[in-house]
C-alpha cells in the first residue's frame, strides 16, 4: 500500500534537502584487452568501453525522469592500467589515458577512474611506468583520473612509493598550473584501496569483481541535517538514532536505483556506497551536520567525537537497508567541497592536523585540500605516510588528494569550479620531513594483522 506521507517525505528530501543519487558508475574489466602490440591494446579498450557502456548515459538520464531522483554523475571505473598496459612494450602509458578520455567522452559519462597502480608490497614494471605517466597523462586528458594503492594492512607502507608520489602529486600540479593544478585534484593515494569504489578519484575495477558491474553511490547531507534539527537539544543516543533511520531512507533511494540500473543494462549489480558526499551547495553539508550536534564550527574540540557518531550511525542505518553496501560507505570530508568545511578553514577552525585526527573515524582521508605551491615533494610524501599509517593500523581505508597550488600561499584561495568548489589555502608544517621521506623500503604490517 502507497503511504502518502512517505512520498511527500521523499519529495522534500529531494526538493528542499539535496537528497540525489551522487554517481551510477559501471565497473568494466580491461584484463581480456592485454596485448603486446600497445596500440591493439588500446583499441580492444576503446572497444570494449563503448560497447559496455553505450547506454549508461542515456538509462541514467531515463532513471532520473521516471523516479525523480536526481543522478548527478554518470562514471565508468576499469581494470587498473598498470596491469593491462604492462603486457605491452610500450614506455609510458600516456596513450593509455587518452584513449580512456576518449572512450568516457564517446559514451558521456563525467569521469573515469582506473588510471591506477597498485604497489603496497612492491613495484612491477608496468606499475612504475603508470606513476611516472601520470602528470602528463593528467595534463593532457579531461575525464580521467588515477589512484596509487601505497599500503594494506596486511603488507604494511611502500615507502619507495610513498616518496615518489610526493614528487608526482608536485610535477602533477605543475603541468597544470594553468587549471590551478586541477590535475592534482584527479590524483589520490591510498592504504587499503577498495575494488567497488564508485566514488572519484580513486575508483577502479579490481582483480575480484565480476566481467561487468553497476556500483551506486548516494548522497544526503542535507537530509541528515534536517532530521537533527528536529531532535535539536537531545541525547547522543536519540541523535545516532536518528541518523541511523535517514540514513536507511537515503540507502533505500540509491538501492532502488541501482537494481534498476543494472536490470535496464543487463549487467550484475554490485554494491550501494552509502557515504554522505557534500557539495559547495549551502544546505549540502557534513560540516553542517557536525555543528548541528553542538558545535560552535567544525573543527572545535568534539569535532572527531561527532564525526565518528554520524559515521557509525550511516553505515548502521544502511546495513539495514541494503545487503550489499560496499564501497567507502560513511561521511567525507572533503574540504573545497564542502560549504561548511570552507567556512571553516577560512575562520580558522579546522586546520591540517585536526583533519588528520578526524580521518581516523571517517570514511576516507585528507581529501581535496589545497597547500602552498612551494610545499617540498618529501612534505607531501610524509604526510601520505602520516595518512596510510592510520588506514594501516586501524585496518580502515584512508587517502590523501592534496593539491599544492603554483603560485598561492596561505590566505590565497583557489577555485575549481563545479561540485569540486573552492578552497583556501592550507598551512603545513614548516619543518622538514626531508630524511624521513628519503629513506624508502617498507613499514612493515602491524601485529594485528596476522589473522590467520
Amino acid at each position: 500500500m502507497i503511504n502518502n506521507n512517505k512520498i511527500i517525505e521523499t519529495i522534500n528530501m529531494i526538493e528542499k534537502e539535496n537528497l540525489d543519487i551522487r554517481t551510477i558508475t559501471m565497473g568494466i574489466s580491461l584484463l581480456d584487452c592485454c596485448d603486446s602490440d600497445g596500440n591493439k591494446s588500446r583499441q580492444k579498450i576503446y572497444d570494449k568501453i563503448t560497447r559496455y557502456a553505450e547506454n549508461l548515459v542515456k538509462v541514467g538520464e531515463q532513471i532520473e525522469l521516471e523516479y525523480g531522483i536526481p543522478i548527478i554523475n554518470k562514471r565508468l571505473s576499469v581494470t587498473p592500467i598498470s596491469i593491462v598496459a604492462q603486457s605491452s612494450s610500450d614506455t609510458s602509458y600516456v596513450e593509455y589515458a587518452k584513449i580512456l578520455d576518449k572512450a568516457a567522452a564517446a559514451v558521456g559519462v563525467n569521469i573515469l577512474g582506473g588510471f591506477s597502480a597498485l604497489v603496497h608490497k612492491g613495484y612491477t614494471k608496468g606499475d612504475k611506468i603508470l606513476i611516472e605517466s601520470i602528470p602528463e597523462a593528467l595534463s593532457v586528458t579531461e575525464r580521467v583520473c588515477s589512484s596509487v594503492n601505497i599500503g594494506t594492512s596486511k603488507a604494511g607502507i611502500n615507502m619507495d612509493a610513498v616518496r615518489d608520489m610526493g614528487r608526482i602529486i608536485k610535477q602533477t600540479a605543475y603541468l597544470t598550473k594553468d587549471n590551478n593544478c586541477f590535475g592534482a585534484a584527479k590524483l589520490v593515494v591510498f592504504a587499503n584501496a577498495v575494488e567497488d569504489n564508485p566514488f572519484m578519484a580513486g575508483a577502479f575495477h579490481g582483480g575480484g569483481e565480476a566481467e561487468c558491474v553497476i556500483n551506486v553511490g548516494v548522497s544526503g547531507p542535507g537530509v541528515v541535517k534536517s532530521a537533527l534539527e528536529n531532535v535539536r537539544g537531545e541525547r547522543f543516543d536519540v541523535v545516532a538514532e536518528t541518523i541511523k533511520k535517514t540514513a536507511f531512507k537515503i540507502t533505500r533511494a540509491g538501492q532502488l536505483v541501482a537494481n534498476e540500473a543494472a536490470r535496464r543494462l543487463n549487467v550484475p549489480f554490485g554494491i550501494v556506497d552509502l557515504s554522505l558526499a557534500p557539495t559547495p551547495a549551502v544546505g549540502d553539508s557534513v560540516a553542517r551536520i557536525l555543528e548541528e550536534m553542538g558545535l560552535e564550527a567544525c573543527g572545535c574540540p568534539g569535532t572527531t567525537a561527532a564525526l565518528a557518531l554520524l559515521n557509525d550511525a550511516v553505515k548502521k542505518g544502511g546495513i539495514m537497508a541494503s545487503s550489499n553496501v560496499g564501497g567507502l560507505s560513511g561521511a567525507f570530508i572533503p574540504v573545497s567541497e564542502d560549504e561548511g568545511m570552507i567556512r571553516a578553514a577560512d575562520i580558522g577552525a579546522i586546520n591540517l592536523e585536526k583533519l588528520e585526527a578526524m580521518t581516523c573515524v571517517c570514511s576516507v582521508g585528507l581529501d581535496m585540500i589545497a597547500i602552498p605551491g612551494d610545499t617540498p615533494d618529501s612534505t607531501i610524501s610524509a604526510i601520505i605516510a602520516d595518512e596510510a599509517a592510520i588506514g594501516v593500523i586501524n585496518n580502515k581505508t584512508t587517502a590523501v588528494r592534496l593539491i599544492p597550488v603554483i603560485g598561492k600561499t596561505v590566505g590565497d584561495r583557489v577555485e575549481f569550479g563545479g561540485l569540486f568548489g573552492e578552497a583556501p589555502i592550507m598551512a603545513v608544517s614548516k619543518f622538514s620531513s626531508f630524511d624521513f621521506a628519503e629513506r624508502g623500503g617498507r613499514i612493515p604490517a602491524p601485529v594485528h594483522s596476522f589473522k590467520n
